[in-house]
Order: C-alpha cells, then structure tokens, then sequence
C-alpha cells in the first residue's frame, strides 16, 4: 500500500500533541515529507522527530502547498484556517483542519465552496466524536433509546484553567475564547447526538469578569491582563427548528466547583443521557414502571480502542486513520464539513447576539 504523503502546516502545540504523533503511530499507511511555522525552529524540529530530517521545512504555507502531498494537516490559530483550507483545496490537496472550522459562518462557508469546487475532502478536527462513550451514546441515539431529543446542554467549563501559551488570549488571532476553543468541541458532540443541525436563532452573553484579577490560583500560572483580550466565560441559548432546546456553557475561569469539558446532556421521549465528572456515561430512564440509571462499562476495552492513551485506538488516531481511509476510499468521513459549518455558525450567533443584546436569527 503505497503511503498518503502529509503536509503539516503549523507545528505548534497542537500538532505536537494530537496530529504528529497520530500518523506517526499510522506510519505503515502515511508519512510527513513537509513541515511550516512562521517559526522556523519549530518546523525544524518537528522534521526531524517525524520524519528523521528526511522531509522539506518550509516558513511559507504557500511554497509547501507547491510540493507532490496527497493531503495537508491545518494547525494553525484560528484566523488562518479558512485562508490556508482554502488555498490547499484549491492546490489540490485533501485538507484535515482543527477546531474550529473558522472564526466566522462567511470565512467556513468559503472553506465548503471550495471543498465542493475542487473535488477533494475536507474534515475539521473534532476528535471527542471517536471517545468510547461518544460512540456508544451516538449508537443509542440511532436505535431511538432516547425518543425525541427536545432539550440538551453542551458543557465546557474549567474552574481555572486559562491556557496562557501560544494566541489563546488574543482575540485578533483567534476569533474568540473558551466558547470557541472548548464549547466548539462540546456544541460539537451535542449536535452529533442529536443528529440535529439546523438552529433557528441563538441568543447568547460573553463576559471578562476574571481577565484582570491577579494570583488566580490558574492551572498554567497567572495569566497577563493586559493580554487577555477574549472572553473568559460566554454563554448560549439556541432554539432549533423543531423546537428542540440547547443551552452551551464555556469558560475557562469560572467559580463553579462541578467544572468539566467535551461533554453533553440528552433529554428525550423516552430516556436522557449525561456525562457526569466521576462516569463517562450515565442513561437514565423508566422502564416497567421504575425509575432506572445505567452506567456502561467502558474499562474492557473493545476491536478499534483501549484503555489508555497514545496508540492506535486513541481517539486523535482514530481520527487520523479515518481521514486516511477517506482519501483512500475505503471509508467515510465521521466529522463532515456540512456539520462543522454549523457548531461555526451557531458560535459567530453567540458573539454576534452578545454584542447587540438581541437575538440572531438563522436564514
């Protein structure tokens, strides 16, 4: 099997920690031949730990784009996805770009207008979809355990834990805060369960309560104030088209004891689901006239995961293989462009409703 060539485009913090060490767990079936960073050093490194100084280092994204790839790994901050998405697909590349797909609904829908013009594929980089428990709860949904799904909440609050690296802080580069950094993955999940994509208008409050308070007891050390310009906490209220409910909370900072991240609340006809900090999956529900609460054992194991972290049934690389066996053909992307669009849109309404203090309403 003759290995998909990759291109990484930015080598920072996220292709060190999901990206690069997912093909290189998958390095029967792929290689990384070409590596940029506006930081050379960066792109350097990232060469010889994956590919053994072999391949091409590059400060331009457009100069890589030039190269013989079958595919380009987009980890870039958040204003340069949709320009450099848009670029690859056009060069002829098929493009995995991380979350979020892009900072506004205008500069994502460019991204699927050139999916749709250059033929090639394009998936955004919402790995939680392959956690065991994500899929299970997916799998219940499909077989109707849950009846109608008319309300849900998307959680992603940290108590303190604002990530002071990288342009996290600065709302120039990345569109936004937690909302579009953690609540992106959350909203994410929710709308994947539901199988329910299409809002019909989105109210939402941003708040910088906490950005100038000093000795904040911050997991990554005290933030600056003067560079932490994006909200530390936003908050949304989305009413779908069938009537359904979706309340998103996302901060970084918050003084909230129950914190937790990347997860979802169901409530349907006929059973709910949540992911409560101490289980990765409760199902309650009534059943022969009694109240019941399920709690699946995922510690076993299964054929396409384990227990643990860091090999071929991690969720980044399972995300990694699919994306592979999408460009082969011989399987079907999880994460679609149509859906991503959407978590996208819903969080620009959130933005946009919180600077005008009115509703915002979906064509």
């Amino acid at each position: 099997m003759e290995k998909i060539k990759i291109g990484i485009i930015g080598c920072g913090g996220i292709a060190n920690g999901k990206h690069m060490p997912s093909y290189k767990n998958l390095a029967d079936e792929a290689e990384m031949v070409a590596f940029c960073d506006i930081i050379e050093e960066r792109a350097q490194k990232a060469n010889v730990e994956y590919a053994a100084g072999k391949g091409k280092v590059f400060t331009d994204y457009k100069k890589l784009l030039q190269e013989d790839l079958d595919a380009v790994c987009v980890c870039t901050p958040n204003v340069s996805h949709s320009e450099i998405t848009v670029a690859a697909l056009n060069a002829g590349k098929h493009v995995i770009c991380e979350k979020p797909m892009a900072i506004n609904y205008e500069e994502a829908k460019a991204m699927l207008d050139a999916k749709a013009k250059s033929g090639k594929i394009l998936t955004i980089g919402y790995q939680n979809r392959y956690r065991p428990e994500v899929k299970y709860l997916k799998e219940e949904a499909e077989k109707g355990t849950f009846g109608e799904i008319y309300f849900a909440r998307a959680k992603a609050v940290r108590r303190r834990a604002v990530p002071t690296w990288g342009v996290f802080l600065d709302e120039e580069k990345q569109g936004g805060g937690p909302l579009i950094d953690i609540g992106t993955h959350s909203l994410d999940l929710t709308l994947y369960v539901m199988n329910n994509y299409r809002p019909k208008y989105a109210v939402g409050t941003v708040y910088h309560k906490l950005n100038d308070q000093t000795r904040t007891a911050n997991a990554w050390g005290d933030w600056d104030p003067e560079k932490f310009t994006v909200e530390d906490s936003a908050f949304g209220f989305v009413v779908m088209e069938n009537g359904a409910t979706i309340s998103i909370d996302s901060s970084w900072a918050l003084n909230y004891a129950d914190a937790g991240e990347a997860q979802t609340l169901i409530c349907g006809t006929k059973a709910g689901a949540d992911m409560p900090n101490d289980q990765k999956l409760r199902i309650n529900g009534v059943n022969n006239g009694r109240q019941y609460i399920t709690v699946p054992d995922f510690a076993a194991g299964g054929v396409d995961f384990f227990s643990g972290s860091g090999g071929i049934g991690d969720p980044a690389t399972i995300e990694a293989k699919t994306f592979l066996d999408a460009i082969r053909g011989k399987g079907e992307l999880v994460v679609l462009p149509e859906q991503a669009i959407v978590v996208t849109r819903i969080l620009d309404a959130i933005y946009q409703s919180a600077k005008t203090g009115k509703p915002v309403y979906f064509d």
